[in-house]
């Protein structure tokens, strides 16, 4: 059986308990066994601090994975989405919402392994915004499953905790965020006043995360990042990947296509790119909150405290899309 470790060798994670892995297995051979598959190839393993993940073969792919639990949440979200929005994402074969524990069908290619068509980004963009309106009269049930509350009204809230919490941020960076907040303030209540409603950001949506096209419609997975925020803040993790291979050029195109959606609900362009800008900036507390959704005692102290600090000062630094 292999393991992948990536770059995280000593991280430690229930992998490396070898009843949580006894466990764990019989979960899916039990599940397999009720949907009558049998097993027919090796196992392939990838460990991360933010999940382990394990392939079986049973004449496809199957996917098992297991979220640390402060992304427990992920499982039965996904259950969700796939009754409220078929067509956007996976349909697991069975989950453990308890245990955070996910079976899952293959999704085929990934959209990073067919690059050069810059297109398909306004195509996943705008299909995204979709599934985004779709899912916003669900709001309140999504954080009942679990998914982290980030709406805008307790943002600065978070955004406090966050800070205080760092361990790596120097006097002068905090200094900077400690001048920065009424800014924030003031950029919550402008974009609140525009009124688009809160709904689920993925808030990690790049090419890695996204299905290649199936009669012209791309699949959302790894919901682990998500908080149910301002549905723009988004933007900000998927234009600057898209910005990576084409240039910024592309993101004033990605944003007028992620726009368009909403401009049925009465909105005009102006003013919906008034509030992308906002949530633009905003989009670093949430990509600086999902740091601190990794395994407990993954590693020795706060490893990954520099990459949370480095989104909380882009607050900072982010200019306007």
């Amino acid at each position: 059986m292999q393991v992948d470790r990536g770059t995280y060798a000593d991280a430690r994670t229930p992998w490396d308990d070898l009843e949580w892995r006894a466990s764990a297995f019989a979960w899916v051979e039990a599940q397999m066994a009720a949907l009558g598959w049998q097993e027919r190839g090796p196992r392939w393993v990838r460990v991360r601090p933010w999940s382990v993940i394990v392939r079986f073969e049973v004449g496809w792919r199957l996917w098992f994975k297991a979220n640390p639990p402060a992304s427990r949440f992920e499982a039965g979200l996904t259950e969700a989405l796939a009754g409220w929005a078929p067509g956007h994402v996976l349909t697991p074969y069975a989950v453990d919402s308890t245990r955070g524990w996910s079976l899952l069908p293959d999704g085929g290619s990934i959209l990073r392994q067919y690059p050069g068509d810059e297109r398909a980004w306004e195509q996943v963009v705008s299909q995204y915004a979709e599934l985004q309106r779709t899912l916003v009269p669900h709001a309140d049930e999504l954080v009942a499953i679990g998914v982290p509350d980030a709406r805008l009204a307790i943002l600065p809230t978070i955004f406090d905790k966050t800070v205080a919490a760092n361990q790596s941020l120097q006097p002068a960076d905090r200094k900077v965020l400690d001048e920065l907040r009424p800014r924030l303030l003031d950029w919550c209540d402008e974009l609140a006043a525009i009124g688009i409603t809160d709904s689920l950001d993925h808030a990690d949506l790049h090419d890695g995360q996204i299905f290649a096209p199936v009669d012209g419609r791309f699949t959302f997975f790894d919901w682990g990042d998500a908080a149910v925020s301002h549905p723009f803040c988004s933007l900000l993790v998927t234009a600057r990947h898209a910005a990576g291979s084409y240039g910024d050029g592309i993101i004033p195109r990605l944003r007028d296509a992620y726009l368009e959606p909403w401009t049925a609900d009465g909105h005009t362009l102006p003013e919906l790119r008034r509030a992308a800008s906002l949530a633009w900036r905003l989009g670093s507390i949430g990509r600086a909150v999902s740091w601190g959704r990794l395994f407990p005692d993954a590693f020795d102290g706060p490893l990954l405290d520099g990459d949370q600090a480095e989104w909380l000062l882009k607050l900072a630094e982010q200019p306007p899309i």
